[in-house]
């Protein structure tokens, strides 16, 4: 029984693709450079980098539909995922619109089970806690938008009759990020001293390992219509102090209200538009900031100092970060918070 993957190149993708390899499950990749794939995959298990490849775009019927030949399920992982202003075509362009191709694909192939992967802020905006039940969010950002979008597609495909489950992971970190996104990428600019000023507020983070092992599980096994993965809520506080931590740096930091701040970042966000680097300010963090909540269904990670720890060693690893800017976490050393 082979299950196809959509952006096996990504994150959270490469991550499952190689847990499912683990197990001796097979897998095919949709991808649009199989040379990307199998450069992610490589450290993350035996064998995964050799995983089979459909070269192709999720937005393209015809490489979607030859890619599911032979599969019994497939998994979407694949999306945009930024809140870079000068990427908001992009996003418009490529989360929705993939989600109809390859659900469209899926029913015409008949294949037992899809698992598409949302996002908790899809869910938003709330006034208090939400489950992985409630109904899709009117987030007033375009990345959450687009994917809030995607999700009333997958909903409806279901309502239709395709086998579709809907999961919800958080912001995930963890080791091996092969395109530096952007968790990975803030975790970088925190210890680059690039970040002096937070909002307050926080959001659901959960290890990209757990989610792996979670959907792999939801997509062998199945399971109800909608699902929380792994995720607990961390302020911008609590994070700040683990990063503290797990490197023994004092990081110092100012935090203001998140409401005084998306001005600030509508500002950075024009001036993004017009500059060659990118600005380490950006409404739609600030804006996830304000309005996320805790998913109340999700099943705990693991500890946020193991997964700051070995993502803050990775990027060390990794030539990211220097050995001064991951203290103590490049040579491995955890201390508790």
């Amino acid at each position: 029984m082979t299950f196809l993957i959509t952006g096996g190149s990504g994150f959270l993708g490469s991550h499952i693709a190689a847990e499912l390899v683990r197990r001796g499950v097979p897998v095919r990749l949709l991808v649009r450079d199989p040379q990307r794939a199998r450069k992610a995959l490589e450290p993350l298990a035996d064998g995964a980098a050799g995983v089979p490849t459909a070269l192709g775009d999720v937005t393209d019927p015809a490489a979607v539909a030859a890619a599911l030949r032979g599969c019994a399920g497939v998994l979407h992982a694949a999306s945009v995922y930024s809140f870079d202003p000068r990427r908001h075509a992009e996003m418009r362009a490529v989360n929705r619109r993939g989600t109809e191709v390859v659900l469209a694909a899926a029913r015409d192939a008949g294949v037992d089970r899809v698992v598409h992967v949302s996002t908790f802020g899809a869910l938003l905006p709330a006034t208090g806690p939400i489950t992985s039940d409630a109904p899709v969010g009117a987030p007033r950002e375009p990345y959450l938008a687009s994917k809030a979008a995607a999700d009333h597609v997958a909903r409806q495909y279901r309502r239709d009759g395709l086998p579709v489950l809907v999961t919800y992971p958080p912001a995930l970190l963890g080791p091996h990020d092969p395109r530096l996104g952007d968790q990975t990428r803030r975790v970088r600019d925190v210890l680059r001293g690039l970040m002096p000023i937070w909002p307050d507020g926080g959001f659901p983070i959960g290890d990209v390992r757990d989610a792996a092992v979670w959907h792999a599980d939801v997509l062998i096994r199945g399971g109800p219509a909608q699902l929380a993965a792994p995720g607990r809520f961390v302020r911008t506080s609590e994070l700040l102090r683990a990063l503290r931590a797990v490197t023994g740096r004092r990081l110092p930091a100012v935090h203001l209200p998140a409401a005084a701040l998306l001005p600030v970042g509508r500002l950075a966000g024009l001036a993004q538009r017009v500059l060659p680097v990118h600005v380490p300010v950006e409404h739609g963090a600030i804006y996830v900031c304000k309005v996320a909540r805790a998913l109340d269904d999700a099943p705990a990670p693991r500890p946020l100092v193991d997964t700051l720890a070995d993502t803050v060693h990775w990027l060390h690893e990794a030539g990211h970060l220097s050995a001064a800017q991951a203290g103590r976490a490049a040579t491995g050393r955890l201390t508790g918070v």
